[in-house]
C-alpha cells in the first residue's frame, strides 16, 4: 500500500534575488498589514516612504552579499536535508513559501497540489510565533491554498520555542561556539553573550503578541541545556526598521555597554535559522565595526542553524508529530504554551482546521 504524501511548506522571509528585487521586495514588506498596522490608505503611502528611505541602505548592504540574499539556497538545502530525514517515515515532499519575494505562497500552493499531496504540513522557519511573521505567513497561506484550489488535510506548527530538540540544537552551537572564542581570548577578558533577536515595535508585543516572552523562553532553555551557570547573557534585539519605539534593549546599545565594561561578546543569532543580511551584514559586518569602535575587547558570533544536522533531526521531528496531532493548529506540545495574556497567540480560540 502507498504511504501517503506529505507536502511539507517551509515559510520564511524571502529576500531580493537581484538588485532590481530589492524595491518591490521592500515594497512587499511594508504593505504587509501585519508589519504596519495603519488604515490601507495610511500604509499605501507610508510603506512606499519607508521603502525609499531604506532603499539606499538595502542596496548597499545586499551589495556586500553580491546584489542578492542567500536565502532561497539556504533553505532550498534545508528543504534538501529535512526530506532526507523524513524519508524513512513517510513520503514527503518539501516546498517553500516565501512571505516577500518569490517563490510566494501561491506558488508554492499550486505545487503541492501538482504534486498530489495528500496532507500538508506548515513548518514555519520562525522558532518563536510572532503575528508579523508566522501569522502573517498563515494568513497569505490560506488566501494562497484558496486560490489554487488546494483542498487537503493541513496542519500547522505555529511555534517551537523550547522544543527540547531544537533547544539541545541550539545549545550545542552556542556551547562549540562559546568555547572557541573562550580559547582565543586572554583569560582575564570576560566573554558577555548576547542573545540577538528581530526587534518588534512595543505596541505589537502590548497587544499581546507572543514573541518576546518566547524569545525569553528560548534563551532561558538554551542556558539551561548548555549547563554554564553563572553565564554573563542578555537578551537583545536587532534590526529596527520603523520610526516607532521599539522593543530592547537594541543589540547596538549591548555592544556599546561591553566596550564601557571592558568585556568581549559572543553573539547569538537566536531568533534566526538561516543566514541573510540581518546576519551576514548586520552583525558580521555592522555590529563587528562598532564593536571595534567601542573598545570591545573581543567580538565572535555563533553560526546561524541552516542545515545543521541537528537542527534538522529537530525539524523531522516536529514534522513527525505535527502529523500525529492531526488537522488545524499546534505548538510543538500539541496545545497553547502562552500565558492567557499573549492574546495573539494562534491558539487562543478553539483548534479549527486550516485550509
Amino acid at each position: 500500500m502507498p504511504r501517503r504524501k506529505v507536502a511539507v511548506v517551509l515559510f520564511n522571509l524571502g529576500g531580493p534575488d537581484s538588485p532590481a528585487a530589492i524595491k518591490p521586495f521592500l515594497l512587499n514588506l511594508f504593505s504587509d498589514p501585519a508589519i504596519l498596522r495603519v488604515p490601507f490608505f495610511v500604509r499605501f503611502f507610508l510603506a512606499r516612504i519607508i521603502a525609499f528611505a531604506r532603499l539606499k541602505q538595502a542596496t548597499e548592504n545586499y551589495a556586500l552579499l553580491g546584489g542578492r540574499s542567500p536565502l532561497l539556497e539556504l533553505t532550498q538545502a534545508q528543504a534538501t536535508a529535512l526530506e532526507a530525514a523524513l524519508a524513512d517515515d513517510v513520503e514527503a515532499k518539501c516546498f517553500i513559501a516565501m512571505r516577500y519575494w518569490h517563490p510566494f505562497s501561491l506558488e508554492a500552493a499550486r505545487a503541492v497540489k501538482a504534486w498530489g499531496a495528500d496532507e500538508v504540513v506548515l513548518l514555519p522557519l520562525y522558532p518563536q510565533y510572532s503575528s508579523t511573521t508566522t501569522g502573517s505567513s498563515l494568513t497569505a497561506w490560506r488566501t494562497a491554498a484558496a486560490q489554487a484550489g488546494l483542498a487537503v488535510r493541513t496542519t500547522s506548527l505555529c511555534c517551537y520555542a523550547t522544543d527540547p530538540d531544537y533547544v539541545a540544537a541550539t545549545a550545542a552551537m552556542v556551547a562549540a561556539a562559546y568555547a572557541k572564542a573562550r580559547a582565543s581570548l586572554d583569560p582575564t577578558i570576560p566573554l558577555r553573550v548576547l542573545f540577538s533577536a528581530h526587534g518588534l515595535p512595543e505596541k505589537i508585543v502590548a497587544a499581546g503578541d507572543p514573541y518576546q516572552v518566547q524569545i525569553e523562553q528560548t534563551v532561558a532553555a538554551v542556558l539551561a541545556a548548555w549547563d554554564a551557570p553563572g553565564t554573563d547573557s542578555v537578551v537583545c534585539y536587532q534590526s529596527r526598521a520603523t520610526p516607532v519605539k521599539w522593543i530592547g534593549p537594541s543589540t547596538d546599545t549591548e555592544i556599546e555597554r561591553a566596550g564601557h565594561d571592558k568585556v568581549a561578546v559572543l553573539v547569538v543569532p537566536i531568533a534566526f535559522v538561516s543566514d541573510h543580511s540581518e546576519t551576514l551584514v548586520e552583525l558580521d559586518i555592522e555590529y563587528r565595526d562598532l564593536a571595534k569602535k567601542s573598545g570591545v575587547c573581543g567580538y565572535f558570533r555563533v553560526p546561524t542553524q541552516n542545515a545543521d544536522p541537528r537542527f534538522i533531526a529537530a525539524l523531522a521531528g516536529l514534522v513527525l508529530r505535527t502529523i500525529a496531532v492531526g488537522p488545524g493548529q499546534c505548538s510543538h506540545v500539541g496545545g497553547r504554551v502562552c500565558d492567557v495574556s499573549r492574546r495573539d497567540c494562534p491558539l487562543a480560540a478553539p483548534r479549527s482546521t486550516v485550509a
